[in-house]
């Protein structure tokens, strides 16, 4: 059994910024802050658990309407200001970092009245635009990176980081909703993730399909050390560096090492539909 979503994420944005309360005018369950990372000054975002939102479905660390829309409105702050200068010097494109521990989008009535399509579509386009723009765009992953609110806080990134760690998980849905969607019990649904490796919910596993530019060795993501918040503040700032040499697009993510060996009919698939596109 995993442990509770959001913790973490907290832990691991005070270590980061030296900070743990939102910025004025934001939702108790959205941490944004400035803060050096290596040479560079970045923004970092997280998503926390909230128990007195006024959104129930959003009190346990999911992405919701507040969540979505006050991520979008911080990443497009830095990109409005990170413009070319008025004598048409280009300014150097801050860097994003989501810090990332969400259990899902928020499911609920009024989230669907209220349109979380559009909230949730809104972040992830400015993390898009953001990294299209040239900031680097950075996820650390250190609890749960599940379904909806994965996507909408975090998947954009030009580079995924995250913990070896059995209670980080990367997936489409806990297992649960899998094994009854999949009309299977879940002792079976773990038999069939030894052998097909995207059903696996090790982030090991994960690894193995070349979507993760680094796994980091942290034993105790709750209370990490003094070295351990220098290792992962020393791969970001890698991260950043390499980001900002390579392309604006995910094409990394099919093109690695491992992607060409454990996602060939991926690739295959690609390739043709890019054939019939260009004919």
């Amino acid at each position: 059994m995993s442990k509770p979503t959001g913790i973490r994420g907290r832990v691991w944005f005070k270590a980061l910024t030296d900070q743990e309360k939102p910025m004025p005018g934001d939702p108790p369950s959205v941490l944004v802050a400035d803060a050096p990372v290596g040479n560079e000054n970045a923004r970092l975002l997280c998503v926390v658990p909230d128990p007195n939102s006024r959104f129930p479905c959003a009190s346990h660390g999911e992405v919701g309407l507040e969540q979505a829309y006050t991520l979008a409105t911080r990443i497009r702050e830095i990109i409005k200001a990170d413009t070319t200068g008025s004598a048409g010097n280009e300014i150097k494109k801050r860097p994003f970092i989501a810090i990332v521990d969400v259990k899902s989008q928020a499911y609920g009535r009024r989230e669907e009245i209220a349109g979380i399509h559009l909230a949730a579509a809104a972040a992830a386009d400015a993390y898009a635009t953001a990294r299209f723009a040239g900031h680097p765009v950075i996820t650390l992953i250190v609890g749960q990176a599940i379904s909806g609110g994965f996507l909408t806080h975090g998947y954009q990134a030009n580079r995924l980081l995250a913990f070896a760690d059995d209670d980080v998980l990367i997936h489409a849905m806990h297992k649960e909703p899998a094994a009854r969607i999949t009309r299977r019990t879940v002792a079976q649904l773990e038999s069939l993730a030894k052998t097909v490796t995207p059903l696996s919910y090790d982030v090991r596993d994960y690894a193995k399909l070349g979507l993760l530019y680094k796994l980091l060795p942290v034993s105790n993501p709750e209370t990490p050390s003094a070295d351990e918040i220098s290792l992962v503040r020393n791969a970001i700032a890698e991260a950043i560096a390499d980001a900002r040499i390579g392309p604006t697009d995910l094409r990394n993510r099919f093109e690695s090492e491992a992607a060409q060996t454990a996602r060939k009919a991926t690739r295959l698939i690609r390739a043709r539909l890019e054939e019939e596109w260009n004919q």
